[in-house]
């Protein structure tokens, strides 16, 4: 059995398509031509701005023209994550897809359902004859994953809709009424090479096997950041003689990095200790996270020595720097429970002959928690003797409890599924912030389908909600009420 043949066959094959076209952020050009050369075979309007988002529309079935214009929105962009040893272009290769009991994964990939069955959804509705609702629009995004371009870069007067559905959340039967904002950080810090000391060894040291993920929707699940633990093991032999040469640890700000390595050199006197005390930290690590990184490993191996190692002085201000530099949950939200408000990824390390640089992207449901967590990073770089870039901030989005929007879909989930949804604000990051200060006057909700794991090669889709998802947009698309 295939995608293709789940149910409803409208979503999971346009789903399909959407996996034949590659699709990393800020490479979305095989797939936003796809879209355009799409809408054109169905004759229906299509434009691309100059930013690169796509924008559709549709007029209403005989009968619904009164209905208020409704805003479909979701996100053609994926972020590209594979599993070590798994030889993947994500420039060129498709998504190859299996099916496991409830659940669509991809093999040893991110699966891209965020936000492929959101855009899926929209053209299932778009080429439908037989749906019924007012006047629609649909906005696909560019880059939402890697900065919110798309998001950004829309210009005001795009869209004519009073409504807008975000199709771009997680879990089903959840309607999302607010999200964090967020901002880049960029920590960088110079520092100086000498020439390797005579009688020194070089050693790689690999980290990986953890689960990764988002950022946002997991960074309170204690799952590990290999960059955190790779300089945790670092440490605990700083003092042996140790020498940096080089580092390099995760690859996308909005994923928990899961794969790091640095390559040192020590004296050859303390070759067994130091790789006896290496095995004596991953010891303890496997044993502290066995119950939520099961597969974390640690390898070492002896490479050539470089020419030029970091000086001792810098070697241990850069494992200083990563040892108190902030990750993780920083605070939960004292207005809803079980909710974080405030949170950093440690997301990238990396050198590169002159300087040690950090990527870190922070959210936060509130914006002057956000400002102060950005701060610390600043004052942390300038006590490092580096500097710290701030950019590509986005606001959260507040929620609007009196939403006639949000009436309409209650009320239309308890008819179809006998039961009230859940009403909550999320951690992650949505475009609804930024396109609401776009268009102020637009109520928003987002919803979406089960997902799992999003952001890392565990990333799977479930397949009974994604019907409820679908049908509960359809349903909601014939509720919607008159201007």
């Amino acid at each position: 059995m295939t995608i293709k043949n789940l149910e409803p066959k409208e979503l999971w094959n346009n789903f399909y398509l959407l996996t034949r076209c590659p699709r990393p952020s800020k490479h979305e050009e095989i797939v936003r031509d796809f879209l355009v050369k799409w809408a054109k075979e169905k004759k229906i309007d299509c434009r691309v701005d100059k930013v690169g988002n796509i924008i559709m529309t549709k007029p209403a079935t005989k009968g619904m023209e009164n209905r208020k214009t409704v805003v479909l929105q979701a996100h053609m962009d994926m972020v590209p994550q594979a599993r070590a040893g798994k030889k993947h272009d994500f420039l060129k290769d498709p998504i190859e897809t299996k099916i496991v009991e409830d659940w669509v994964y991809a093999c040893d990939t991110t699966l891209g359902a965020d936000d492929g069955l959101g855009v899926a959804a929209i053209m299932a509705v778009f080429e439908s004859k037989k749906l019924k609702h007012g006047p629609l629009e649909a906005l696909i995004t560019t880059d939402e994953e890697t900065g919110m371009t798309g998001a950004f870069g829309l210009k005001k007067g795009e869209l004519k809709g009073e409504y807008l559905l975000n199709l771009d959340s997680e879990t089903e039967g959840e309607l999302y009424v607010g999200c964090a904002g967020g901002i880049d950080a960029t920590l960088s810090v110079p520092y100086s090479t000498e020439k390797a000391p005579k009688d020194y060894v070089a050693y790689k040291l690999t980290l990986g096997g953890l689960k990764g993920g988002h950022s946002g929707m997991e960074i309170n699940t204690g799952r590990a950041n290999v960059n955190k633990l790779l300089f945790r093991h670092l440490r605990w032999v700083a003092e042996c003689g140790l020498r940096l040469i080089s580092v390099s640890g995760g690859n996308m700000r909005n994923a928990i990095p899961r794969d790091g390595e640095a390559v040192v050199a020590f004296p050859k006197e303390h070759e067994r200790c130091i790789l006896e005390e290496f095995d004596k930290v991953a010891g303890w690590v496997k044993k502290e996270l066995a119950s939520v990184e099961p597969d974390f490993f640690m390898k070492y191996e002896r490479v050539r020595m470089a020419t030029k190692v970091i000086t001792d002085a810098d070697t241990q201000k850069i494992i200083n720097l990563m040892m108190v530099a902030p990750n993780g949950v920083i605070r939960m939200s004292r207005d809803m429970e079980g909710l974080v408000e405030t949170s950093l990824n440690l997301a990238i390390v990396n050198t590169n002959g002159k300087n040690f640089t950090i990527q870190a992207l922070l959210r936060s449901s509130v914006d002057t928690a956000k400002e102060a967590l950005a701060e610390r990073l600043v004052c942390l770089a300038e006590l490092a003797g580096g500097s710290c870039k701030l950019s590509g901030a986005y606001p959260g989005w507040k929620p609007n409890m009196q939403s006639k929007l949000l009436k309409t879909m209650k009320a239309t989930y308890k008819k179809l599924y006998k039961k009230e949804p859940a009403v909550v604000a999320i951690h992650a990051g949505l475009e609804c912030g930024l396109l609401g200060g776009k268009y102020p006057d637009m109520e928003m909700i987002s919803f979406g389908p089960t997902l799992q794991s999003p952001h890392s090669p565990d990333e799977r889709a479930n397949i009974p909600s994604s019907k409820k998802f679908y049908d509960y947009l359809v349903a909601t698309l014939e509720a919607i009420p008159e201007k």
